[in-house]
């Protein structure tokens, strides 16, 4: 047992106990603490009997059994919490010392805190870890950001615990200053909820109007996880439809359909009404949670609202392959728009972001990993300034080709009432971005003959604003022009 530290870990829940197993299988000394105090002790002997753990019974314990730079590691839950233990460790802390946030912190929080640890001559560090119990047990996907002087000293142990690619490149780099670890973290989250609506909604589309059974959807999902789509969420989706209840019918059936959420999907869309940015697919996937928890008003309206009952008379199996396209080219919206988000946060925040890197972190490990992020990180490093994923030669083939099955599937869905508010909104998206021309020059028309809120000419240069007494009875005076 060595006599100090390598790390301090605060925080023996699920997401932390794991970790700690992870860092002492890869040669590291973890002193760990609790608040609950009982929950020390009996790590300490259970999983971690035997091995190179420094159980401690408080803070002021933990601090004297770190090595120097003292390095603390917090997995507590957001904000409060991480603050209240922030405040207790500053006392105890030598300049230089680093205080990581592994948590789902709201961005705005790592920045605040950052520069507030700085000020005291100590250094942050906040970064997302994606991978469930088991990533990060048996590798996770780690994004860290926060205060750059601290990156040495804590990137051999987050290397070493971190999944690895193919080649051994491991699935965690410096992300970039202040709150950008965790803003890619949310982002993370975003995408995710995306893809597992658009997987919801393949099922819904299979299941209400192609009638098919969880078993024969298992067996699609079964093929798609074999191709393209190879992916964690694809390939738990294809065990979830094939477990059965203890009356050997599918246990997903007897679910109630009513899903949760932490936040970090609500965070994505309101940091992307911040910056400007249309992150529609995630937007939808957020209200698709919250409208699926109105469980009670649902059933009561559906006695009162009535639709087209679901009917297929084409070749399924054909149609199976055109919800497999549709899914294909709605995702790659998906992961679109969340690039788009992460660019403008980079400008605005002053970030140097890797995009190629960050589809290298995401691409084991983490709860959206797949086959498809390698293609990512090949359009980035083809393209560094790349500023849509849609225009990638690769992607906008894949896309292209996607199309016919995509309208198909869409236009099927909303004919026959099947919900699909992801699948549709990323549709709507392409066709938006692919046009020259677009509508709102009738709304500026408006804004400014009831707001004299003024419009650009397309015969005039960009900048240059004008303003029309439409009915006459008004002046020439026009609002302040601004963007939000």
């Amino acid at each position: 047992m060595a006599n100090k530290a390598d790390i301090g870990l605060v925080g023996l829940a699920v997401m932390g106990e794991n970790l700690v197993l992870n860092m002492e299988s890869h040669g590291f000394t973890v002193a760990v603490f609790n608040r609950t105090v009982d929950k020390v002790d009996n790590f300490i002997k259970g999983r971690g009997k035997g091995k190179n753990f420094i159980g401690c019974h408080s803070i002021e314990d933990l601090v004297k059994n770190l090595k120097a730079p003292k390095k603390i590691m917090l997995m507590v839950k957001a904000g409060q919490p991480v603050d209240d233990f922030i405040e207790k460790l500053i006392p105890l802390l030598d300049k230089g010392d680093i205080i990581i946030d592994g948590g789902n912190s709201h961005f705005p929080d790592t920045i605040r805190r950052t520069k507030y640890l700085e000020s005291k001559g100590l250094l942050f560090i906040g970064t997302g870890v994606s991978g469930g119990e088991e990533g990060a047990l048996k590798g996770p996907s780690i994004m860290p950001g926060g205060s750059p002087a601290a990156w040495p000293a804590v990137k051999p142990i987050f290397q070493a615990i971190a999944a690895k690619v193919e080649d051994g490149t491991p699935c965690c780099d410096w992300v970039g200053e202040n709150g950008a670890g965790h803003f890619v973290k949310m982002v993370h989250n975003g995408i995710e909820y995306g893809d597992m609506q658009l997987i919801c909604e393949a099922y819904m589309i299979m299941k209400d109007l192609l009638g098919m059974s969880a078993f024969e959807m298992h067996d699609v999902f079964k093929e798609w996880n074999k191709g393209e789509l190879n992916s964690y969420l694809i390939e738990i989706s294809r065990d979830i439809l094939a477990f059965k209840d203890t009356d050997g019918k599918p246990l997903v059936d007897k679910i109630l359909d009513t899903a949760g959420q932490k936040g970090t999907g609500k965070w994505t869309g309101v940091a992307s009404l911040d910056l400007g940015v249309p992150l529609t697919l995630i937007g939808e996937a957020v209200y698709a949670r919250c409208l699926s928890a109105q469980k009670a008003e649902r059933v009561e309206a559906s006695k009162l609202l009535h639709g087209p009952k679901p009917s297929f008379t084409g070749d399924k199996k054909a149609f199976i392959e055109d919800i497999k396209n549709a899914l294909f080219a709605s995702k790659l919206v998906s992961y679109a728009q969340g690039y788009v988000l992460m660019r403008a946060a980079a400008e605005e925040y002053k970030w140097n972001l890797n995009n190629g890197g960050i589809a290298l972190m995401w691409r084991g490990g983490c709860i959206i990993r797949s086959t498809f992020l390698g293609k990512i990180k090949e359009a980035f490093d083809h393209n560094p300034k790349l500023t849509n994923l849609l225009l990638d030669p690769f992607f906008k083939d894949k896309i292209e080709s996607s199309q016919a099955s995509w309208r198909k599937v869409v236009a099927a869905s909303i004919t026959n009432g099947v919900w699909i508010p992801a699948m549709s909104t990323a549709l709507n998206y392409f066709d938006g971005y692919r046009s020259e021309r677009l509508p709102a020059n009738l709304l500026q028309a408006q804004r400014d003959y009831f707001g004299a809120h003024t419009y650009e000419r397309i015969d005039s240069p960009r900048g240059k604003f004008f303003h029309t007494n439409w009915t006459g009875r008004g002046g020439d005076t026009s609002s302040t022009t601004y963007t939000v």
